[in-house]
C-alpha cells in the first residue's frame, strides 16, 4: 500500500453544469476509491471549459458546483487536493512550453477535436485544437504517474506520454517527466443516453429525459427511468442477446454501477421478467444512492465561503508542487526566472 501511495494521480472534471450519472460512474466514483491508494490531485478544469463560449457568472457557479459534487460524493479534502485549474498559473505556463514541443501532426490526429469541431472546424477556437497540450500540462506539472481515463481520453493520454518522452529527450533530462500510466477500470462501462443507447449521455442533448442529473429529485429519477427506452421483449437471459439491445445494456450498466452487483447476476435475476419490474427496482436503487449526494450538494452550495476555502487550500497545496516543477522546467529550457 505504501508503494502505491507514493504514486500520484491527476484527474479533473469540466464545470459544464448539470453533472449527470455518466460523470459520476465514469469518473467521480472512482476518484473516491483512489484517494486511499494514491496522492490525488482532483482539479476542476475551468480553463478547458472556455474552449467554447461560457457565461462568466454561470462558469463560476458551475465551478463551485463541481467542488460541492466532489465532496458530496466522498472525496475528502484532507486526503485529496481539490482546486480549480486556473488558480494555479503553472498549468498555463507549462502548456505554452508544451505547445513548442508538440508537433502539429500529433495534434491533427486527435479525433476528439474532429468530433467536437465537426464540419465547422475553421470556426472552432484554437484553444479547442491545442486542448490536449493543456491536458498534458495538467498531468505533467504534478509529475503524475497515473491518470484515470475513459475511452474518449485514451488518445490524449498517449499524446501526453509522447510529449513527456520528447521533452526528456530534447533537453537531455532523462526521467524528468515520468511517463504516466492509464488507470482503466474494466468494470466501468461508458454510460449512454437513456433515449439512444448508441449516444453518450450528455448535457448537450436537448431532451432532459436522455440523462439523470445528480441534482434530480427522486420523482424526476423515477419518471426518467420509466420513460427510458428498452425493448419490446422481456429481459433476455444471454449476454450476447443483451448486447444487441443497446438501451437495455446501458440500463444494466447503470444498475451494476450503482448497486455494485455484477451485470451477469442482474441478468440472472431479471431474465424472462418484464422491463417494468426491472425499471422499478433500478429506480429504487438510483434514488437510494443518489438522494444523499443530491442533498449534500445542495447543502454545500448554500455555503459558498466553505467551498471557496476548500479551493483556496487546494490551490495552495497544488501551487507548492507546481511551482517547483515549472521552475525546474524554466531552468532546463533555458529561461530566466527571477523569484522574489
Amino acid at each position: 500500500m505504501s508503494e502505491i501511495r507514493n504514486n500520484t494521480v491527476l484527474s479533473g472534471v469540466q464545470p459544464s453544469g448539470d453533472l449527470h450519472i455518466g460523470n459520476y460512474l465514469g469518473a467521480i466514483k472512482n476518484f473516491v476509491s483512489m484517494q486511499n491508494d494514491y496522492k490525488c490531485f482532483f482539479c476542476i478544469v475551468d480553463l478547458h471549459a472556455i474552449t467554447v463560449k461560457q457565461d462568466p457568472k454561470i462558469l463560476k457557479k458551475n465551478t463551485l458546483e463541481v467542488a460541492a459534487t466532489y465532496i458530496a460524493s466522498g472525496i475528502d479534502p484532507k486526503k485529496s487536493i481539490i482546486f480549480n485549474q486556473s488558480s494555479v498559473p503553472a498549468h498555463s505556463e507549462l502548456a505554452w512550453i508544451i505547445n513548442c514541443v508538440t508537433r502539429m501532426g500529433w495534434l491533427s490526429r486527435m479525433t476528439q477535436f474532429k468530433d467536437k469541431a465537426g464540419k465547422d472546424k475553421e470556426n472552432a477556437s484554437s484553444g479547442l485544437f491545442i486542448y490536449p497540450n493543456l491536458m498534458a500540462a495538467d498531468i505533467l506539472i504534478y509529475k503524475a504517474t497515473h491518470v484515470p481515463v475513459g475511452n474518449d481520453q485514451k488518445q490524449h493520454l498517449e499524446l501526453t506520454r509522447d510529449i513527456a518522452q520528447k521533452f526528456n529527450r530534447d533537453f537531455n533530462c532523462e526521467n524528468f517527466f515520468p511517463i504516466p500510466e492509464p488507470i482503466i477500470d474494466k468494470d466501468i462501462s461508458r454510460i449512454m443516453s437513456l433515449k439512444d443507447g448508441n449516444q453518450k449521455m450528455s448535457k448537450s442533448d436537448l431532451s432532459e429525459y436522455s440523462r439523470i442529473s445528480l441534482l434530480d429529485e427522486s420523482d424526476q429519477i423515477i419518471k426518467k427511468i420509466k420513460k427510458a427506452k428498452t425493448a419490446d421483449t422481456v429481459m433476455p437471459e444471454k449476454i450476447d442477446d443483451i448486447l444487441k439491445l443497446s438501451e437495455v445494456n446501458n440500463l444494466l450498466n447503470i444498475y451494476s454501477g450503482f448497486s455494485g452487483l455484477e451485470k451477469q447476476k442482474l441478468i440472472d435475476q431479471y431474465k424472462g421478467k418484464t422491463f417494468s419490474i426491472f425499471k422499478s427496482d433500478l429506480s429504487d436503487t438510483l434514488v437510494e444512492r443518489i438522494k444523499p449526494i443530491t442533498s449534500e450538494i445542495k447543502k454545500l452550495m448554500q455555503d459558498k465561503h466553505y467551498l471557496l476555502g476548500i479551493l483556496q487550500e487546494g490551490r495552495n497545496k497544488a501551487n507548492e508542487v507546481a511551482k517547483k516543477t515549472i521552475n525546474d522546467v524554466y531552468d532546463i529550457v533555458g529561461l530566466l526566472r527571477n523569484e522574489t
